[in-house]
């Protein structure tokens, strides 16, 4: 069961979550180049210019850390990753959860990403100006859970962590990508798992991706956020364990 954290995270985050599954599963969770503690050396701009490279490094690590197919747990970003990982090695993946998914967060047309593109411009001008500022300003809104405000600062804290300049190229690549048309390309097992209020997120993605990918599942957790798997592990667990009853039949 390998696990992929979303943008400005590492992969503490799993802490609430892959520990009720290392009984069942050998658990393997990492950071994203870039992040957390990975080599910032290894950092390629171009290599990162889009979500393939990262596909690339996952497939990398389920060839090196498994023994067969894999159920793949990413979340936000990490997503639409190892969607494209999917697409391009079915066989080495049993199943895939996405925690608050998106394939596109910019309106367009009949589709509702939850921004219009004068958003995300106006997102990235303020990261550009001011990025510790304006990670501490969005990460508690993304985070949620007003009555959890520990979760809110370790969020803070950890987007405050990454390194500006990959950070805010890191979130280009996030914002302004578009995997609409590879969602039904994906034929691997899937669990949309989205909270009932989420500013990153809105239900109108998940309708969107349960409606065009294929063998998926919908699942809403009543949650005010973006990170269930920290807000709302149990619940979140729960959602996880009924999939893949399912699933691995």
């Amino acid at each position: 069961m390998v696990f992929a954290h979303g943008f400005g995270c590492d992969q503490t985050m799993w802490r609430f979550l892959a520990p009720a599954y290392e009984d069942r599963f050998r658990t393997i969770a990492f950071d994203l180049v870039g992040s957390g503690g990975s080599d910032l050396s290894a950092y390629d701009r171009d290599k990162y210019g889009t979500l393939h490279g990262y596909a690339d490094d996952l497939l990398e690590i389920v060839d090196e850390c498994a023994t067969g197919p894999v159920i793949f747990v990413g979340h936000s970003v990490s997503t639409m990753i190892g969607l494209l990982a999917t697409i391009k090695a079915p066989e080495k993946f049993v199943a895939q959860v996405m925690v608050g998914p998106s394939p596109c967060y910019i309106n367009d047309g009949d589709y509702v990403g939850g921004f219009s593109r004068e958003d995300i411009d106006e997102l990235l001008e303020t990261m550009d100006a001011n990025y510790l500022g304006w990670s501490s300003s969005l990460a508690p809104a993304i985070m949620g859970v007003p009555d959890r405000p520990e979760l809110r600062t370790e969020l803070t804290e950890s987007f405050c962590r990454n390194d500006p300049e990959i950070a805010k190229h890191f979130a280009r690549v996030t914002f302004l990508s578009d995997h609409r048309a590879d969602v039904p390309r994906s034929t691997v097992p899937a669990l949309i798992l989205q909270c009932s209020d989420d500013l990153v997120a809105p239900r109108a993605v998940g309708d969107f991706l349960h409606r065009h990918l294929p063998d998926s599942v919908l699942h809403v957790i009543e949650n005010v956020g973006h990170c269930p798997h920290m807000s709302a592990p149990t619940e979140s667990s729960r959602a996880i364990d009924n999939f893949l009853a399912h699933a691995l039949r």
